[in-house]
């Protein structure tokens, strides 16, 4: 049978949807692209502004015209939040609390007469030429933070983290299948902490302890950290990164640059604390720091805004991820006062994204000339010889090559900005 999963929202959502589709794969399902033609259509729905729960339907309403008598899934947060609303456009609605269970509750089902899965073969190679390069490996889940725009909490309200032992086995399982890169996420990466180990050994296990344990226990070429708080990073933590083979890229979603509106988001720190943490960062060679920021929340001035915009123009950010205000049910921002109308964010909305694209060219710059390591992706459109990659310090690169670069990392001199990233020239290292 046929099996097609589609992915909205974070990095979490992503890695959850990469773990289910490698248990189906090894339950005998046959993984397609969701472009295709499939028998089961997996939905993996983000619900974190009203433009994710547009896409979501608009994606489930797509699966039905491409395959009517499939079945449809939707899961994740939209289906968390809102079971009702997602049954009108899908067969079956799986909250978070029930994703774990999904391939158990798929096997149950019947489509056309067939047992779903029956007589199917493994597809342990074709899953990792779905994923190809980078696995997205979740270590916890669960959100207790009381921002007032957020509606993860509601959604995700279970916090809990995956054993330590558990993910170095996971990790060496992806080097055995041939990944290069792996990405740690979660909803709050920076809070990990092994309760299990830390119950039987009477120590803390954190962030910093599993990270250096999968550095010295698996043969990993690259690791990445998603998404941190400010108050997370430590120079102990820092000293992690004397080892080549972590990422030197950190996102550290700011949401404002104007104190008084993050203390109305009710964010843990201030800009000066904000700050303080980049200059920390930065101590880090070649490093990038990437950010999230929120234009338009409730009660945002004009005065507001530019020491929002001030703040990111000052930062040297690699790259800006711009969005606006958007009010989710049940959170304390969608009855806020002072509600900032659709033109005025759609404004400010595009002086940041222009802000977003001269920072990440600006940084991109800077390593022009420079010779740097690439893991390469895929072709970026088929025979067209000319491959996609990723730096370290998360610069997209794009290169010619006459032999096939995907799942390999190589050399690159960095000659020129593209449009999308920098244009490169792969070094070889063996001319002969």
């Amino acid at each position: 049978m046929k099996v097609a999963f589609y992915t909205l929202g974070c990095k979490l959502n992503q890695a959850e949807t990469e773990s289910l589709a490698s248990r189906f794969s090894e339950a005998g399902f046959q993984l397609v692209s969701p472009g295709d033609g499939a028998d089961i259509y997996i939905g993996n729905t983000c619900t974190v502004t009203h433009i994710a729960d547009r896409k979501s339907r608009h994606w489930l309403r797509l699966a039905r015209r491409r395959n009517p008598q499939a079945l449809i899934i939707a899961t994740g947060c939209y289906a968390q939040r809102s079971r009702q609303e997602l049954a009108q456009l899908a067969d079956f609605v799986v909250d978070n609390t029930e994703k774990e269970n999904l391939l158990a509750l798929t096997q149950t089902l019947s489509l056309e007469g067939r047992r779903l899965g029956e007589g199917a073969t493994r597809q342990s190679k074709m899953l990792a030429a779905t994923f190809r390069t980078r696995s997205l490996m979740k270590i916890q889940d669960g959100c207790h933070s009381p921002c007032t725009y957020c509606i993860v909490p509601k959604v995700r309200p279970h916090e809990y983290s995956l054993p330590a032992s558990q993910i170095i086995d996971e990790v060496n399982q992806k080097v055995a299948l041939g990944y290069k890169e792996v990405v740690l996420t979660g909803t709050k990466v920076g809070s990990y902490k092994d309760t299990v180990l830390s119950a039987s050994e009477g120590s803390s296990t954190d962030l910093r302890d599993l990270v250096h344990r999968i550095l010295t226990s698996t043969g990993i070429e690259r690791l990445r950290l998603s998404s941190l708080q400010p108050s997370e990073i430590s120079p102990e933590f820092l000293a992690l990164w004397q080892d080549e083979r972590l990422c030197r890229h950190f996102h550290l979603a700011l949401q404002s640059g104007s104190e008084t509106v993050l203390q109305r988001m009710k964010r843990s720190y201030s800009p000066d604390q904000y700050q303080r943490t980049i200059n920390l960062i930065k101590e880090v060679p070649e490093v990038a720091i990437t950010t999230d920021i929120m234009v338009g929340f409730p009660g945002e001035s004009d005065e507001e805004f530019e020491q929002s915009y001030s703040f990111c123009q000052q930062a040297g950010f690699a790259n800006i991820h711009v969005f606006p205000f958007s009010p989710r049910p049940e959170t304390a921002a969608a009855g806020m006062p002072e509600q900032i109308k659709d033109k005025v964010k759609q404004e400010r909305n595009q002086r940041m994204l222009e802000l977003s694209r001269s920072s990440r060219r600006s940084f991109c710059e800077q390593f022009l000339g420079q010779t740097m390591p690439v893991l390469w992706e895929k072709e970026t459109s088929p025979e067209s010889g000319i491959y996609s990659g990723l730096t370290g310090n998360y610069i997209r690169v794009f290169a010619h090559s006459e032999k096939s670069l995907s799942n390999e990392i190589t050399p690159v001199k960095l000659v020129k900005f593209h449009n999308q990233g920098i244009w490169g020239e792969v070094i070889d290292e063996n001319p002969g």
